[in-house]
């Protein structure tokens, strides 16, 4: 079971141990929703305070669920591991302002070959990558602003098995601890970073190594380490060069994935996002302050919605295993797409 550690903000996962005193007088049906929810993601009795605080916030975000499941849209809402917080405390968690000062647009642009990109006609009218073998399973940033690294090593993870026929898993400590100014690069670690740079970081690097040999820690450090240049590179992980796709574009951005998985930026800030947990997100739900990283892995359609899917890096028991699927219209955010998705789309070649 994942653990968080957040005392600061009133919520601690640890075990079961509930006062009684604390649910006295309160609704029989919600307190038991609410003791299960406890239970599912062991949450620790500290003192009436604590328990107070999260409760609070897990009603306001049940009435929230209710309200929009009521509403049967496209998508729906249920309780996870982050339904004891508030916005402002999720927002904290996930490094959401770190990641808006970090300027995403640090990524440099390389000019787009368009011989190598398929003609809108010519691609599949659906793709999801997971079913090629060009997708790892979904992964846990933790308590650390490195949604970058996540979304960079996915799309190299995918270019990397589409190329070679063999899925690797890279390491995301490596970019924690070495794209820094200090190590040739401009991301800042649990700080946030920028997946553009980082790619160009592989680049100089030579590559990357595996996640096996230089395992992620920093989701329960909520700190970089000391750079680790002694891990062997994965041969031929070296990314050549790096292109960014034309924005606000559905067709630019399709075509793009009809090739390979491609990291994008999004704003993942809003409660909608924080319990969403299948379907597909429509409408104008969330804006295009771009404050986390993730990997659209396809795309396709359901009873008349087209969508993306995107893999998130809050591990498998956060939205639909792990996965979010965002309409795809341009139309939204004056361009950029639902959540912002088609602001700044970048893939790495080999």
């Amino acid at each position: 079971m994942k653990v968080i550690n957040l005392l600061l903000i009133g919520l601690t996962i640890v075990t079961n141990v509930v006062s009684t005193n604390f649910f006295y007088n309160k609704d029989d049906r919600i307190i038991n929703k609410f003791k299960l929810w406890m239970s599912k993601y062991n949450i620790e009795y500290v003192n009436d305070n604590y328990i107070s605080h999260i409760y609070d916030n897990w009603l306001e975000n049940e009435k929230y669920i209710e309200f929009i499941n009521f509403k049967n849209l496209t998508y729906k809402l249920d309780h996870n591991l982050y339904s004891g917080m508030n916005s402002e405390e999720f927002s904290k968690l996930m490094g959401f302002n770190e990641n808006k000062k970090v300027a995403y647009n640090l990524r440099g642009l390389v000019n787009i070959n368009t011989n190598n990109i398929n003609s809108l006609e010519n691609i599949p009218s659906s793709i999801d990558w997971r079913e090629k073998n060009a997708v790892t399973d979904v992964k846990d940033q933790g308590q650390c602003g490195s949604c970058w690294t996540f979304s960079t090593t996915g799309a190299l993870e995918g270019i990397y098995s589409i190329k070679y026929g063999n899925l690797e898993s890279f390491s995301e400590q490596q970019l924690v601890d070495c794209d820094n100014f200090r190590n040739g690069g401009n991301s800042l670690g649990c700080n946030g970073g920028d997946m553009g740079s980082a790619m160009d970081w592989i680049t100089k690097n030579g590559g990357l190594c595996s996640e096996d040999e230089y395992p992620y820690t920093s989701g329960t450090t909520k700190t970089s380490g000391s750079c680790d240049k002694t891990c062997d590179k994965i041969s031929g992980s070296k990314i050549t060069s790096h292109a960014s796709v034309t924005p606000n574009s559905d067709s630019e951005l399709m075509k793009a994935l009809s090739q390979q998985p491609v990291s994008v930026a999004i704003e993942a800030d809003q409660k909608v996002f924080q319990l969403y947990k299948s379907g597909i997100l429509t409408g104008d739900v969330c804006g295009a302050n771009l404050d986390h990283g993730v990997l659209a892995v396809g795309y396709g359609s359901e009873d008349g919605v087209d969508y993306y899917i995107v893999k998130n890096s809050w591990s498998d028991t956060w939205g639909d295993n792990g996965y979010i699927r965002l309409e795809r219209n341009a139309d939204l955010n004056n361009g950029s797409g639902q959540c912002g998705i088609l602001s700044q789309p970048v893939y790495p070649l080999l």
